[in-house]
């Protein structure tokens, strides 16, 4: 990346605070040698001078010295000035800072760049190979309607909200129309379905199971569809309702009035019981329907190129999210020959909302409970009700239970006990993590190398997606998936589900995934005072190891984050 590398990566290297009390150390006996041989009319001033000096040494070394330093909350100065640097984990800090240094020295690498059970291999996408239901059926049903769904929420909730529609639809042998997504004051983002993915591949992907128009007829786009009984919103259908909940209550109206409207239609449709065609469906639409405008597609490639620093496709998961815009040739140059640089997506679930909703506490003191309960009475006041009637939560409750979020630091030390030196390139999916700069230094520290979308993209080439926060999420979801490690930190998100389930469908694998336990590694860190630094890498491999063994999709999980099963997948042997 040359001067752009070069100006991406300014400050993030920063051992100005470690040398300096070695430095202190080092003149004040340079000091002493020069000043002892000085004529005896300098001696006070030669014995002042040195004393001075191994005061300002002690000073320093008190102030910097890791080993000086107890195991709780420290709050130190940010270098420039700007809020308190948090850091929970000190005495663990500096053992993975010195576990870092000794690896760097004897080369080792992470044995987790690789998926670690062989028995992923078997399992091969294939939900698009399998019986159609016109292929089964020579035709489709006869049509009972029209479904349109107007979907609420992010990027994620809305592709979730889709792939529902589209199985809803064929249940009830109605046509659906492309969906529309609704504007929300949290995410800002007028963006519509054919802003993000390509509305005739949908339609092509998915012709041979339910008939899909682009909208309404023009008989019914004039109707008020809460008059006639035809507006359905989420409270008037069951969390994952069953197919039988939408044939009892929502034909009978399609039947009567030709459409049916879901309004801000969310998570309402279960996984189990659900027949296999339809489950099957649902995958086909998710993996292989849902395919991103050229626009992120080409955007997604240039983030991937300067990263890897390099132009060619490796695997069915660059081919399937950046289409024709990741080339089948090398960059020229001096490196024609090298291996793609591989890197870690990183997906930190700690913006200021998801840290002030959890309750929990990560250190900041005074300062940051009254910020985060400013922004709960602003932001959450159902939830702030809701606490006032119930009986409180300790935060060491909150955090021992695994409610809490994992702080940049935390995931730090993670990486650190998985063996990652300190070189690898880290793509931090999001950017606004509460507490900024000052709450990311000790990940930094630790691994200098962490990168963003804005980072990589010019103010010119991020333009077109300003105020586009579904779009900007889409470049996000591209480069977690096509990374060559996936580090979860909040295993209930919806993009981390997506993008996991996406690595598993097409990885190969070839795609591992890092699920960190919450609880457990809260159990882990709760020992941090006194574990030494093997202890914690066994225990953090151990938890990581055993998350990612290859198991079947169990009754009642997500198919969007667990593909692994006859409706999705196809099993060599």
């Amino acid at each position: 990346m040359g001067k752009q590398e070069s100006k991406q990566f300014h400050g993030f290297r920063s051992n100005s605070m470690k040398l300096g009390s070695f430095k202190g150390g080092y003149v004040g006996k340079q000091q002493r040698h020069i000043w002892i041989r000085k004529p005896f009319s300098s001696l006070v001033f030669t014995v002042a001078l040195i004393g001075f000096l191994y005061m300002l040494d002690s000073l320093l070394g008190s102030i910097f010295e890791p080993s000086v330093i107890q195991n709780t909350s420290v709050m130190a100065k940010n270098e420039s000035g700007g809020k308190n640097v948090v850091q929970m984990y000190d005495q663990l800090a500096s053992m993975a800072s010195s576990a870092l240094v000794e690896r760097e020295l004897k080369q080792d690498e992470s044995k987790f760049w690789k998926e670690s059970y062989h028995q992923a291999s078997a399992w091969s996408p294939c939900a698009d190979k399998k019986e159609s239901i016109r292929a089964r059926t020579g035709k489709l049903q006869s049509n009972t309607g029209y479904i349109l769904v107007s979907a609420n929420g992010g990027l994620n909730q809305q592709r979730v909200a889709v792939c529902n529609a589209v199985v809803v639809a064929s249940l009830l042998n109605a046509t659906s129309v492309i969906p529309r997504f609704l504007f929300s004051n949290v995410w800002k983002d007028p963006s519509q379905f054919g802003d993000i993915y390509q509305e005739d591949y949908f339609m092509k992907t998915l012709k041979n199971e339910i008939n899909i128009v682009k909208d309404l007829p023009p008989h019914l786009k004039s109707l008020d569809f809460k008059e006639i009984g035809s507006l359905i919103t989420d409270a008037d259908i069951s969390k994952e309702a069953t197919p039988t909940e939408y044939i009892e209550k929502v034909l009978p109206v399609l039947l009567k009035n030709g459409v049916v409207h879901f309004l801000g239609y969310g998570n309402r449709l279960g996984f189990d019981p659900l027949p296999f065609e339809l489950q099957r469906l649902r995958c086909k639409c998710n993996y292989h329907a849902l395919k991103f405008v050229p626009k992120i597609q080409e955007t997604s490639s240039l983030l991937i190129r300067r990263i890897r620093k390099y132009d060619g496709p490796r695997n069915k998961l660059d081919k399937q999210l950046l289409g024709n815009f990741i080339t089948g040739f090398r960059l020229s140059g001096p490196d024609i020959n090298r291996e793609p640089l591989k890197y870690i997506a990183l997906h930190l679930r700690f913006e200021v909302d998801m840290v002030a909703y959890s309750l929990c506490e990560f250190g900041g003191g005074q300062v940051e409970k009254t910020e985060l309960q400013a922004y709960r009475d602003v932001h959450f006041p159902l939830l702030m009700q809701r606490l006032k009637q119930s009986k409180a939560v300790s935060a060491e409750e909150l955090r021992r239970t695994g409610k809490c979020p994992l702080t940049p630091e935390e995931a730090a030390l993670v990486l650190a006990a998985l063996g990652f030196t300190s070189e690898t390139y880290i793509y931090l999916a999001g950017s606004q993590i509460y507490g900024g700069k000052s709450r990311m230094q000790p990940l930094t520290n630790l691994y200098p190398r962490v990168v963003t979308k804005e980072d990589l993209l010019s103010p010119s080439e991020l333009a077109p997606f300003k105020n586009f926060s579904s779009q900007l999420a889409a470049l996000d979801f591209i480069a977690c998936a096509t990374s060559d490690v996936f580090g979860i930190t909040d295993s209930g998100s919806q993009l981390s589900s997506l993008v996991s389930g996406f690595r598993t469908y097409y990885g190969g694998a070839h795609a591992p995934t890092l699920r960190p336990s919450k609880k457990r590694l809260a159990e882990i860190l709760s020992k941090s005072q006194t574990i030494n630094w093997k202890e914690f890498e066994a225990r953090v491999t151990k938890m990581i190891s055993g998350a990612q063994s290859v198991r079947l999709r169990g009754r009642g999980r997500s198919i969007y984050r667990q593909p692994r099963c006859p409706e999705c997948m196809c099993r060599s042997h």
